[in-house]
């Protein structure tokens, strides 16, 4: 989850003018982060191999 003091510090260093979508294409950015950094810290994550072999299912 994103926290308040993330969300202001993003919006401080946007531009002094920005569109919503960039507001927001920032804010899934750092969120998805957030997702992955936890997923990693609760072991939730796949090997190179194991990466690779989805992978190969999906394009094909």
């Amino acid at each position: 989850m994103i926290s308040k003091t993330q969300l202001i510090r993003t919006i401080e260093e946007m531009p002094d003018q920005f569109s919503l979508d960039d507001l927001l294409d920032r804010i899934l950015l750092l969120q998805k982060i957030e997702i992955g950094i936890t997923q990693s810290d609760k072991n939730e994550t796949y090997s190179t191999e194991d990466a690779k072999k989805q992978l190969n299912k999906w394009l094909k």
